[in-house]
């Protein structure tokens, strides 16, 4: 990663006044590499690799040299030190941008991660216009490339049923996932958010949890029965077990050790029981998110309530589900238009 106080502070506010989470701060962080490694003619860090010369000449550079800021130089020099890279930043024009996005779409990235790399500078270059650090911002003028709409992937009732009934809830480990997968479809919950979870975010009463989204936000998600009983089973072998004292206890989802659970981990239980279920093996835990918004706006909901329960910002984020309900729209059109 680059040592540089520029990006240092803007990745610094992004976690301490935006709040944004240690993942997608990270992941800002790579682009904002990528493109300093492109800036100084790094090719293997603007490629993404590791900061190993190539010799390679990179779009854009001027004649004689290989890379758009000169020619690349071996691992241990100052290449990309901050006295190199801050000057660069701060004069980055929007044709050194634009060459930028070419040079990722030869290195054949989807749209979709061009756009988040080009989200990442314009977020960036506006944070160093408010702050003084430019004088102008570079990619006023470039528009983000048109991505192709997919439609969520998600999964049909029998399923949902067949893979949230794989696990085996008699043992320790079985009952928790079998919490986890029930968690995840009753509340439509961020896999992030859900191993976020504490004892104290769960009324078991009110049937309802507390969960803690991006940014900080909180927001209270209705959870259902069936969820609310695999809990109680999970939580009754969990006190049961002689290793239960030494468990973190705070976190509702432990490993094996007793310490709070990863996303990769839950991603890994899932991957299990949807190859002993027979199910897609592309199917994610996001998969069972967009499950939930879809079921829940094929039996009535509306989309201002499907948004709220999903802690979207923006309504339209929460519309792309509407394309997936066009069956339930086109039988209420027959149902109520006198002329269908």
């Amino acid at each position: 990663m680059i040592e540089n106080p520029l990006i240092n502070e803007f990745l610094n506010y992004l976690k301490f006044e935006r709040h944004f989470s240690p993942h997608t701060a990270k992941c800002y962080a790579a682009d904002l590499s990528q493109f300093c490694g492109f800036l100084v003619g790094d090719r293997d860090r603007a490629t993404g690799g590791h900061p190993v010369s190539t010799g390679v000449p990179l779009p854009g550079a001027p004649p004689g040299a290989t890379g758009p800021g000169g020619p690349t130089t071996p691992v241990g020099t100052a290449v990309m030190s901050a006295t190199t890279v801050a000057p660069k930043l701060r004069e980055v024009t929007s044709e050194q941008v634009k060459s930028f996005l070419s040079f990722l779409g030869m290195q054949n990235y989807s749209k979709s991660t061009i756009a988040r790399k080009l989200a990442t500078l314009r977020s960036f270059y506006k944070f160093c216009l408010r702050r003084g650090y430019v004088q102008s911002h570079p990619l006023a003028s470039i528009r983000t490339p048109k991505q192709e709409k997919r439609l969520p992937k998600y999964l049909e009732l029998e399923q949902i049923t067949r893979l949230l009934s794989t696990p085996d809830d008699g043992t320790l480990l079985g009952s928790r996932d079998r919490a986890i997968l029930e968690v995840l479809f009753s509340t439509g919950v961020r896999v992030s958010e859900l191993v976020d979870l504490d004892f104290g975010d769960v009324d078991f009463e009110g049937h309802a949890i507390r969960v803690r989204g991006k940014g900080k936000k909180q927001r209270t998600a209705p959870i259902g029965v069936t969820a609310i009983a695999a809990l109680r089973k999970y939580l009754e072998l969990r006190r049961a077990d002689a290793r239960s004292a030494g468990f973190d206890q705070n976190a509702l989802f432990v490993n094996k050790h007793g310490q709070r659970l990863s996303t990769r981990s839950v991603r890994r239980k899932l991957d299990k029981y949807l190859a002993e279920a027979g199910l897609d093996p592309s199917i994610s835990p996001h998969t069972l998110r967009h499950s939930f918004a879809t079921h829940m706006l094929n039996n009535g909901a509306d989309l201002r309530s499907v948004q709220e329960l999903l802690g979207h910002q923006s309504l339209s984020t929460t519309q792309v589900y509407t394309h997936l309900t066009t069956p339930r729209l086109k039988a209420a059109y027959d149902d109520a238009h006198p002329r269908a």
